[in-house]
């Protein structure tokens, strides 16, 4: 358009292109025009399934363009509720490019392309709403469909702002717009106006805004109606973009402040980028950025400008030998980074102090272009978060840097090639080697293998030449800047840098004299350039070019004739030619090769001649070729004197493997020539190094190689050949000895990762070249080298083992052990690339990640490490984070990865991979215009609260592990972003890696000058880290590069370690506060030292926050404490409410504050404990008879109330279930019919004729064994102390139940309980931790005597005669043990024996008598052995199982195996006592011992109890199952006696008649139950799901009795009673069903998915009715339906139902089923602060109250622990209850006004709503889950884990 005066002050495009008419514009799909009422005029309705068919495209066709050149665009719309819109802007830039813009509030996030940008959209929230303030604070704000209350809309795009920040474009016009489904539209139009929609326009007149401002008030026909009195905010939302002020997520387009006025934009055209700034943070934002969510909007921010930062030039840098400060860059991140010119630093602009910063380098005149990918550093903005951190700004804390300067010194580096491997040169004496490493070139010592270094090529090396006495040397780089660089080479100095206007040099040659240099490369079109400089002058830094040529002839080598100066010789495809230099001009001439001029040569060389002043005559040229050729040419007649062709011969080496690229032609393919005086040397393709003789009648010598030999060159003493391959090896072989020696070997493409075994000083590389290479760090020999098919990605080294993990592309990870060369496992967890392999420090887990989410843990204390557990989308997804996506902290507590997003940090549990702490990062920079996400995290070695993340944005962030709270943060960290990092195992250096570049940093960042940046990768570096010894730096990428560092250790110890291993002195300090003479050997040592004993994995994995120990002596210098002693437990003091610790009576009642109004005040109970941690382990036994208590992680509260006798308001009527993951925990007398098993912390006494139970109770800790006298009056049992105290052991009179003694001495676990035959003593044998034999009086319970054994004990027993004998077995053998009594004394003699030789290295696992004088053992391999007590000797095994047989019981001459097999067998033994021992072990065959089996039956799952009366007809067995079987072999029959589940138990509920009741588990099964006899009636079990929800079907009658239930693949299952099959199969959801309720009629079926969809489906042919979305992504936790009529709420329905849901919202509806009606009837948010503790927020419960269901009663995670009262009548909470803890279920009862609370503290609270009287139950022994009252509320269900209690409801 030629004139754009039309288009001021807007356009109404509408109105412009007629769009009524749909000529100029089009319509697809459903769009009609409708009047609101609102607006009170026409607009647009588009609606549609899916956006992308329902739309209004203008202009009509895509060829035609708008050419609205308004920089702002205003739509007037308004999102339709819960649907999704999307609106499509074409817009064309001034370069010609068209750019779209789309926006919709179906994206989730930001994304930019070239030609795109996509932009999420958060509708605004209503006024006053909760998120009208959080929106703005909150990450997740109200991004997806648009509310309910969503309103009329005025966005305001600056188009050409956007162009700007986001492509760095300009913009010129609007082309398109396209408004898709679903939306309502008034108008669109475009101005150069920016223009308030609240202002009218005698407002604007008022406030003097004109449009010669600017600005102005938003023209009539495009405003909407204010009504009077009204203010337009009030009514509709403004929304601009961009916007003042920070909102999240960031690039997104949401509500501003409605307040804020207008600001003026620079109309500027060029592209701008905001200046960088300083960033203070007030409190609140503090609070905001660790995700707590502010009620209340951010102060605005204070900003300071930064200094402004000069660039820095090209680094010339050269050899550390020389000068070891030439290679660090030496940043003043505060002030100013200086710029350096050949060797004189300048001083930068004023006003800032010049100081004693800057960059130490060299830099050469010429250098005065920055090459392409070097870093060059920026600014570094370090901003104090919190208080601790404090950085000064004073001139003298200016003046301080970071010391020794510099810190780090390249020592070696493993490499060779890169850019090529066709040069390497020998120095004139011959004891040294000269080669490329990529950018570096190498000087390697043949002797010694010592390195020196010449570094300042910005890319690959890719041609070196010395002069004739290797004092002068050449190097050129590759790429499209070729540089020429020419050394000292004894000094190591750079003398001159000169630029060559080609690219690809290939070749270099200097002349014998140094004073010509030839080189070879590609000019700008592609031809061959040649170009011969004069180097004569190179020492005073002058090079001159003599003569150029650009030719066609394809050059492969050329070198300059050591004979003249001015002649050179090349060779290429096609030709041999003879140059020279004359008068400035270059000029060549071809060879004749006749017949052979179309192969291709590859090198040349002249013959050796005594003198440089033979005859040119006598001079003859070789030349090699591809096609086995060598060519003798005449170099003065330019003739071919001779061609020799070199072919395989026929049987010689025949029997070798093949390379890898051996060339297949008839002649072998010659890479390489080099001619002595006295012999030829040939480098081939077939990979053999040979010697002839000048004649080349025969090889006398030939070496062979791994590849082909790309290079040989003869030392001028001819008495050594180099020899080098295109696979990376370099050696040598020497002639007179005939031995080869390897130099160095490589890895051919990048390397991906590394780790360091700091033992065996072994390092090992993973690298695209798909092998894996383990290095001696010392000699940089390679020791091993693993080929796979796939790609390795990341290894990992076992601490201690001579082992290591690798994981693959594929998803593979596999574990090498390097001694044996031998695969000891091979898993596939994942499905995509391993981008994460680690080992915990103390070897007993490793970790994997992988590309698609998974995460792995393995068990690595096993030689197969298996795998413990998997969970997926737990790691963010992508290989952006490879090789080291995870982080074990150093004391193997937590676990550090990104995930599950790119933005989330989580820190797990490293036992559980329980998540701990989540941090969002990108929410912690409030200034960043794009999201911030993470990239790699450490934890820092010495500091346990501190954990290191490497962020996107070119940022290190300090986070506090315990609460997730910023703590500092380092800005502008590299050029490029951080690829890897680490901390010194002190935390005094950081360690970072951008592009090309390593940084040492000051950890604590207080110094004026933080950090030191170091050189010489010409490639992005994958992975750095300190060595185990803290003495050196290893960087990997290119090549592997060893650093020297030279910072020394804060406070070396010479008395405790040698110089290569540093021990932190807080370690120090700690061990001998505790332990003085085990002050090493408890300690890991820093150089990787192995650990003595191996550690407990079992033992339950600390809190994050576990509060610090008191400081030692000399300040806090100790975080850990290493002892003998097991792990003690602190605790703080128990309140005077406990009547253990007061004097005081216990008040009769109890009662819970009871707010009327609002806001009741919290009760603060919370304690922390104070954690003493052992560093030495006992070794778990692998034995499954051991016994290992189920890992919790609730702890007792011992601050309950606990109701006096008599007084209780719930009576305990049965117990549901049996612990199968006891050991000996069922007893059973048959003469006096006593029986009695254990479940959780209680002992059951059952009846077995009737089913009566009653109950022990008294332990808080689950029970591991029982015991019984002979005579059936007293119980012993067993159980672990209260949190972590010494176990408990209780004595019960069985008669009254009352427990009249208990005992407390041993500190792990209980094993095993026994009384003596006489019932005068009982033992009681310590676990693995402890493993101690004590002995007691049976009368007094006094310890009699005890004696602590070598190894763990299983199992013992006394014997049935003897009264003074019994018998013990464990890990070391048999243990036979002698009461001696001394008067009142009494010893325990014990003479232990090892298992027989013949049955292997075996555990052995249980025991029983036979007769007097035999002893029955078994193992762990399904071995019994059978022993003379009197001699103590074994005389007979055989072979009774496959498994570990973990119980043996002996009545007669019949014997009792059960094992873990599952098999139960019977034999019979009676020929064991005719047996004479003999001199040696006979087995059953050998003796002709006929041991008989006469019954077995296989039981449903692993036997670990079994009593059977005298006969051994019939007996009790219990497994891990849960069940305890009836067995009786007289009639092989067997009855299940008592049934519980094996796994958690996930819901509990009666039948709406109370006849029945069902459960579900984690092992997939519902289970139906009688009441009230509480027997099984049937088992619906479904393989391979977890069952989470069930519930009863409205019907009541048997006949027309159903459950549902829901599964983890998203089913649902219903299953008639009556005919107990499963009736029908619905799939409404793709992931977990978490909720499922029958709607009170029966007519469908409501469940809920984790994502937070409700389905409604019909249970007669299960097809989904309606999906409910307004939950979605919170997992919903509660689905509730009831009886009532909604009239009285204002809308229509005859039921009401609710969810509640993760995110602490409740929705409560109004239905009509039979109608199809289903409406909400109120929407329930509860705010709540972030959670900061180490487990998983609370869960969100709500229920309707029965007695009035107009009651919403709901708790959850909040402000404060409480249940609120909601009426949904008067819309608002009319009642609190304070709580004591978090509830983690409650159910409240039809009568009496009761709530049952459960709690993770293990605390049943019942408590009566009315007064807020309650009492404390503690039966359980792991926190609460489910609890439910009966429909009649006479009975009460709680579950824990897999306990299930049913209680008598009494009332309070």
């Amino acid at each position: 358009m030629a004139s754009k005066g039309w288009q001021h002050p807007y356009v109404n495009i509408f109105k412009h292109v007629r769009v009524e008419d749909w000529k100029r514009s089009s319509k697809e799909g459903d769009v009609s025009t409708y009047t609101d009422k609102t607006l009170k005029c026409a607009v647009f309705r588009i609606r549609g399934t899916v956006p992308a068919n329902s739309y209004i495209l203008v202009p009509k066709h895509s060829q035609q363009s708008l050419g609205l050149t308004g920089r702002y665009f205003y739509l007037l719309f308004k999102p339709t509720p819960g649907k999704y819109f999307v609106v499509h802007l074409d817009v064309a830039a001034e370069e010609g490019q068209v750019i779209r813009i789309s926006f919709s509030n179906m994206f989730k996030e930001f994304k930019s392309t070239p030609t795109s940008l996509q932009f999420p959209f958060l509708c605004g929230a209503a006024k006053d709403s909760v998120y009208e303030s959080t929106a703005k604070t909150a990450r997740h704000g109200l991004v997806g469909p648009a509310p309910t209350t969503v309103r009329w809309t005025c966005l305001m795009l600056d188009l050409q702002y956007t162009l700007s920040f986001y492509l760095n474009r300009c913009y010129s016009n609007l082309k398109s717009i396209k408004l898709c489904a679903n939306m309502t539209v008034k108008n669109i139009f475009t101005s150069d106006l920016l223009l308030d929609p609240g202002v009218s326009f005698s407002e604007a007149k008022l406030k003097g805004l004109a449009c010669s401002q600017g600005t102005g008030p938003i023209p009539r026909d495009m405003a909407f109606p204010v009504p009077k009195g009204n203010s337009w905010h009030d009514l509709y939302d403004s929304i601009r973009f961009p916007s003042e002020g920070t909102k999240l997520p960031f690039d997104s387009i949401q509500k501003g402040n409605p307040r804020q006025e207008a600001r003026h934009v620079s109309t500027h055209r060029s592209p701008i980028r905001k200046e960088s700034r300083c960033v203070s943070l007030s409190k609140p934002v503090q609070d905001r950025v660790f995700l707590i969510q502010q009620i209340t909007s951010p102060k605005s921010l204070p900003r300071n400008q930064p200094p402004m930062v000069t660039s820095i030039p090209e680094l010339g840098v050269v050899s550390t030998q020389q000068r070891d400060d030439l290679l660090c860059h030496n940043d003043d991140h505060h002030q100013w980074e200086s710029t350096c010119s050949i060797s004189k630093q300048l001083s930068p602009r004023p006003p800032y102090d010049s100081g004693d910063g800057g960059i130490h380098v060299f830099v050469h005149p010429e250098d005065s272009l920055c090459e392409p990918g070097e870093e060059s550093e920026e600014e570094l903005v370090c901003t104090p978060v919190t208080n601790p951190v404090r950085l000064s700004s004073s001139k003298h804390t200016n003046q301080q840097k970071l010391l020794p300067d510099p810190i780090l010194r390249l020592n070696r580096i493993i490499g060779f090639g890169g850019g090529t491997t066709k040069y390497a040169l020998w120095i004139k004496s011959g004891d040294e080697v000269v080669y490329p490493c990529h950018a570096i070139i190498v000087s390697m010592k043949i002797s010694s293998n010592q390195q020196r270094f010449f570094i300042g090529h910005t890319d690959k090396v890719s041609a070196l030449a010395f002069n004739g006495n290797t004092t002068v040397l050449a190097s050129a780089q590759t790429g499209n800047h070729s540089v020429v660089r020419v050394w000292n080479y004894h000094k190591g100095n750079c003398l001159a840098m000169f630029r060559i206007h080609a690219h690809s040099l290939s070749s270099l040659s200097f002349s014998y004299s140094g004073g010509i240099l030839c080189g070879v490369g590609k000019d700008s079109h592609n031809k061959t350039m040649v170009v011969v400089w004069n180097t004569l002058n190179v020492s005073k830094g002058e090079v001159n070019i003599l003569a150029k040529a650009h030719t066609d002839v394809d050059i492969h080598t050329m070198k300059v004739a050591f004979f003249d100066d001015t002649r050179m010789v090349s060779c290429g495809r096609d030709s041999i030619r003879l140059w020279r230099v004359r008068n400035g001009t270059i000029r060549s001439c071809p060879v004749n090769l006749g017949e052979y001029h179309s192969l291709e040569f590859t090198d040349v060389a002249f013959e050796e001649g005594n003198s440089s002043y033979q005859q040119l005559d006598d001079r003859t040229l070789f030349a090699s070729s591809r096609s086995g050729h060598i060519f003798e040419i005449d170099y003065s007649r330019v003739v071919i004197k001779n061609v020799r062709r070199l072919l395989p011969a026929q049987q010689q080496h025949v029997d070798r493997r093949e390379k890898l690229t051996f060339n297949t032609d008839p002649g072998i393919a010659i890479n390489s020539i080099s001619v002595s005086s006295s012999f030829c040397a040939t480098g081939s393709e077939d990979g053999f190094l040979r010697l002839w003789p000048l004649d080349f009648s025969s090889v006398f010598l030939e070496a062979e190689h791994e590849g082909p030999v790309s290079l040989v060159s003869v030392s001028s003493d001819s008495l050594q050949v180099l020899a080098a391959t295109s696979t990376g090896n370099l050696g040598f072989l020497d002639v007179s000895s005939r031995g080869y020696n390897t130099l160095m070997r490589s890895h051919t493409d990048t390397v991906l990762g590394f780790s360091v075994d700091g033992i065996r000083r072994h390092l090992t590389t993973a690298s695209s070249d798909g092998t894996v290479r383990i290095w001696n760090m010392d000699s940089l020999h390679q020791l091993y080298d693993f080929v796979s098919e796939d790609s390795p990605c990341s290894v990992a080294f076992h601490p201690s083992e001579h082992v290591f993990s690798c994981g693959f592309s594929s998803g593979i990870v596999r574990v090498f052990d390097i001694s044996s060369a031998k695969l000891l496992a091979e898993h596939k967890q994942h499905r995509g690339e391993v981008v994460g392999l680690a080992f915990s420090p103390d070897g007993d887990f490793m970790y994997s990640a992988g590309s698609e989410g998974f995460l792995a843990l393995y068990n690595s204390s096993e030689e197969e490490h298996s795998v413990i557990k998997v969970v997926c989308n737990l790691v963010a997804q992508g290989t952006e984070r490879a090789p080291d996506a995870l982080m074990v902290s150093s004391d193997s507590r937590c676990l550090a990865f990104v995930g599950p997003s790119e933005y989330i940090v989580t820190i797990a549990d490293a036992r559980s991979l329980d998540e701990l702490l989540h941090v969002d990062v990108s929410i912690l920079d409030v200034e960043s215009p794009r999201l911030d996400s993470a990239l790699k995290v450490r934890f820092s070695p010495a500091t346990a609260e501190h954990l290191l993340v490497a962020t996107s944005a070119n940022k290190i962030l300090w986070v506090s592990t315990k609460t997730g709270r910023l703590l500092r943060e380092v800005s502008k960290v590299h050029k490029h972003q951080c690829s890897s990092l680490a901390v010194s195992e002190d935390s005094r250096f950081l360690l970072t890696a951008g592009h090309n570049a390593v940084k040492v940093w000051d950890y604590n960042m207080q110094l004026g000058i933080n950090s030191q940046m170091f050189i010489g990768h010409s490639q992005p570096i994958h992975q750095v880290s300190f060595t185990p010894d803290q003495l050196g730096v290893i960087s990997v990428g290119d090549a592997i590069f060893l650093w020297d560092f030279l910072a020394h250790p804060a406070h070396p110890v010479d008395s405790l370690t040698n110089s290569r291993s540093p021990l932190r002195e807080s370690y120090i300090f700690a061990a001998k506060s505790v332990q003085p003479e085990a002050e090493v050997n408890g300690v890991q040592l820093s150089n990787g030292m192995p650990r003595q004993t191996a550690p407990l994995p079992t033992s339950p994995p600390p809190r994050l926050d576990v509060s610090t120990m008191d400081p030692v002596e000399n300040g806090a210098l100790g975080s850990l404490s290493f002892c003998d002693d097991t792990p003690t437990i602190t605790t703080t003091p128990v309140p005077a409410t406990d009547p253990a610790s007061s004097s005081n009576p216990q008040p009769a009642m109890s009662f819970l504050k009871v707010t009327e109004v609002v806001n009741a005040s919290p009760l603060n109970t919370s304690h922390l404990d104070t954690v003493e941690f052992k560093e030495k382990r006992p070794v778990r036994p692998d034995c499954y008879r051991h016994f290992f208590p189920r890992f919790k992680t609730s702890t007792l509260d011992q601050a309950a109330v606990v109701p006096q006798p008599g007084e209780e308001g719930i009576k305990l009527k049965a117990v549901i279930g049996y612990n199968g993951n006891g050991r000996g925990n069922m007893v059973w007398s048959p003469d006096q019919g006593l029986f009695a098993y254990s479940c959780g912390c209680v002992v059951v006494v059952e009846h077995l004729h009737t089913g009566c139970q009653r109950h022990l109770q008294g332990h808080s800790e689950e029970i591991s064994c029982l015991a019984v006298t002979h005579d059936a009056q007293t119980v012993a049992s067993a159980a672990g102390g209260i949190n972590g105290t010494r176990s408990l052991i209780c004595i019960w009179d069985v008669q009254t139940g009352a427990c009249h003694k208990t005992i407390s001495h041993h500190r792990g676990a209980v094993q095993c309980l026994a009384f003596s035959r006489d019932d005068r003593f009982f033992i009681s044998v310590g676990d693995f931790s402890d493993p101690e034999v004590a002995l007691w009086s049976s009368k007094t319970f006094q310890m009699l005597s005890s004696v602590s054994l070598s190894g763990p004990i299983h199992d013992a027993a006394f014997s049935p005669s003897a009264a003074s004998q019994l018998a013990c077995v464990g890990s070391q053998g048999v243990y036979f043990c002698l009461m001696e009594s001394h008067g009142l004394n009494v010893d325990l003699k014990v003479q232990r024996v090892r298992a027989p030789a013949e049955v292997g290295d075996v555990e052995v696992t249980a025991l029983c008598h036979h007769m007097d004088s035999f002893l029955f053992t078994a193992t762990n391999r399904g071995h019994v052995c059978v022993w003379n007590i009197e001699t103590q000797r074994c005389f007979m095994t055989w072979e009774a199982d496959d498994g570990e047989i973990g119980v043996l019981l002996c009545r007669g001459n019949r014997l009792l195996t059960g094992s873990n097999t599952r098999w139960l067998r019977l034999w019979e033994v009676e020929a064991v006592q005719g047996l004479k021992p003999q001199g040696k072990v006979s087995s059953v065959e050998d003796s002709g011992t006929m041991v008989v089996l006469e019954q077995e039956i296989m039981l449903d799952g692993t036997t670990v109890s079994a009593v059977f009366d005298n006969t051994m007809d019939m007996g009790i067995v219990g497994t891990t199952a849960g069940t305890l079987w009836y067995i009786n072999w007289s009639d092989s029959s067997s009855i299940r006696l008592v049934s519980g589940h094996k796994t958690n138990v996930n819901d509990v509920v009666f039948s709406s008649d109370e006849s029945h009741f069902a459960t579900c588990s984690e092992d997939g099964s519902v289970r139906v139950w009688s009441a009230p006899s509480n027997e099984l009636v049937v088992q619906f079990q479904v393989l391979n799901q977890s069952c989470s929800c069930v519930c009863w079907s409205p019907a009541s009658g048997k006949e027309s009795a159903c459950v549902a239930a829901g599964y983890s693949d998203g089913t649902l299952r219903i299953f008639r009673l009556s005919s107990s099959e499963m009736e029908m199969k619905l799939h409404p959801h793709r992931v977990a069903v978490t909720a499922v309720q029958y709607s009170a009629d029966g007519h469908v079926i409501l469940s809920a998915g984790k994502n937070g969809l409700v389905a409604v489906s019909s249970p007669v042919n299960g097809a989904t009715i309606r999906v409910i979305r307004d939950h979605k992504g919170a997992p919903i936790t509660t689905i509730q339906c009831v009886n009532e009529q909604c009239k009285n709420f204002g809308l229509e329905g005859n039921e009401m139902w609710l969810a509640a849901s993760a995110d602490r919202r409740v929705s409560v509806w109004a239905a009509d089923w039979l109608k199809e009606k289903c409406d909400l009837l109120d929407w329930l948010t509860f705010p709540a602060p972030a959670y900061f503790e180490d487990d998983t927020p609370p869960p969100t419960l709500a229920a309707f109250c029965p007695s009035d269901p107009g009651l919403v009663v709901y708790t959850g995670y909040g402000v404060e622990k409480e249940l609120s009262f909601y009426s949904l009548a008067k819309k608002q909470i009319i009642k609190k209850i304070a709580l004591l803890h978090w509830a983690t279920c409650f159910s409240i009862s039809s009568k009496s006004q009761l709530i049952a609370v459960g709690s993770k503290e293990r605390v049943l609270k019942l408590i009566k709503s009315a007064s807020g009287r309650f009492q404390d139950f503690l039966q359980h022994s792991d926190s609460l889950q489910t609890c439910h009252f009966s429909p009649s509320g006479t009975l009460l269900f709680t579950v824990a884990y897999n306990e299930i209690l049913l209680w008598e409801v009494q009332g309070l």
